[in-house]
């Protein structure tokens, strides 16, 4: 079995290295898949993206593709949620309580709603940009830092819950809350959004013991080489196709997950 996550750690790490998205999207149902407790999943899932994600903050932070008052305006929305989602978790489980539904559940939204990120993006810009949206705009001009906040709790609650969101999800609210930011730093900034946010549920997911520290290793042995693979073999195939087929894979998870 210790063969399986480490190669399970490389696919993903192909598919995350093709597409720049879909590491706990992918990373986690397939621990659910093979046998590991939800609530473990996630949280070795929750580590596994903070290190791994803290080389692309550095990478970024080298080319100033970072806009910091944004990773501060969505942390002050994340951290202090996804703190209340560990203690929240901690509460359920001293009381007995089954976590492995909640979590799934949890899981299975984020998957599906990253999913219809990734298939519909195009449109939901188009329709961003109708004019019928000028209302909706103008509120956002004059309302933007508490909007980001907002989403930043957002994001801490499903990422802390199913370790999904991160990428795909906080990209997307990006893009809707800043349309002038460029890719590169829609990119940059989200990153470096996430590896706090991670970190610090993944912290929280370790205090609760759920976390396997061996599973983590076999993980990162495997995904390292195979997020280098990946960003080889992605130069020059079509970003849009790679990211369909993401985004149908993981509806298919979502809704597995969900029966």
């Amino acid at each position: 079995m210790d063969f399986a996550y480490i190669a399970g750690g490389f696919v993903v790490g192909i598919v995350v290295g093709l597409t720049g998205v879909g590491g706990g999207s992918l990373m986690t149902p397939f621990l659910i898949f093979v046998g590991i407790p939800p609530a473990v999943a996630v949280g070795t899932d929750l580590l596994f993206a903070a290190i791994t994600k803290s080389f692309g903050v550095v990478a970024h932070q080298r080319k100033h593709t970072v806009w910091w008052r944004v990773v501060v305006l969505l942390a002050l929305g994340s951290v202090p949620l996804s703190l209340l989602c560990v203690l929240l978790l901690g509460y359920l489980a001293e009381s007995g309580a089954d976590l492995s539904p909640i979590i799934t559940r949890a899981i299975s939204v984020s998957l599906i709603l990253t999913a219809l990120v990734l298939l519909f993006r195009e449109h939901l810009q188009r329709a961003a940009a109708h004019r019928r949206f000028d209302g909706v705009r103008a509120f956002h001009v004059r309302w933007s830092d508490v909007m980001t906040v907002l989403a930043g709790a957002v994001l801490g609650v499903l990422v802390t819950l199913s370790s999904v969101g991160a990428g795909a999800l906080g990209a997307a609210l990006l893009v809707a809350l800043n349309p002038r930011m460029p890719a590169v730093s829609v990119v940059g900034t989200d990153i470096a959004h996430a590896v706090p946010l991670t970190a610090i549920a993944g912290s929280g997911h370790l205090h609760l013991g759920t976390v396997d520290v061996a599973l983590l290793l076999y993980l990162l042995i495997g995904s390292v080489p195979g997020i280098m693979l990946g960003a080889r073999l992605g130069v020059g195939l079509p970003e849009n196709i790679m990211r369909r087929a993401l985004g149908t894979m993981l509806l298919f998870l979502g809704v597995a997950l969900a029966l």
